[in-house]
């Protein structure tokens, strides 16, 4: 199962919207935006793939204000193969990347129902509960360096 970064607007970027769509907008009644798709550009697409078939998928996105942390975002896992270990090896494969880049630090915004998940990998919750996207979502970080 490789894990690789691919490019922005790619067949394989166009794989990944149908992915987060089915598995994180679609659930909440919600769409892509033209203007939030083209800031991806700047961002570190990543995906998992057996063959041609994506089966997961997440970004990495620089987060100005925090020196030295990037922001884990819209990670997804085709719902067939979830608790199978691909999202900890796509966790993993992130990790490194970001640490490879010189960041200390990783975060993200968590669905409340993949808390464990997270937790499992050494992240801890920071702050409380907000709400993103019409559902409560908790400020996770992991030290990676």
């Amino acid at each position: 199962m490789p894990i690789k970064i691919i490019d922005h607007r790619s067949n394989e970027y166009e794989q990944m919207l149908k992915l987060r769509y089915d598995v994180l907008r679609q659930p909440l009644g919600l769409n892509f935006d033209d203007v939030d798709l083209d800031r991806e550009k700047d961002d570190i697409l990543i995906a998992s793939f057996d063959e041609d078939e994506l089966l997961a998928c997440c970004l990495l996105t620089d987060q100005p204000n925090e020196a030295l942390t990037l922001k884990l975002r819209q990670m997804a896992v085709k719902g067939n193969i979830q608790g199978k270990g691909v999202g900890q090896q796509m966790l993993a494969f992130a990790e490194n990347i970001a640490r490879d880049l010189g960041n200390e630090k990783l975060m993200m915004h968590a669905r409340i129902e993949a808390i464990g998940f997270y937790e499992k990998a050494g992240y801890k919750k920071v702050g409380d509960l907000f709400e993103e996207v019409t559902i409560p979502h908790f400020r996770m970080e992991k030290k990676i360096r």
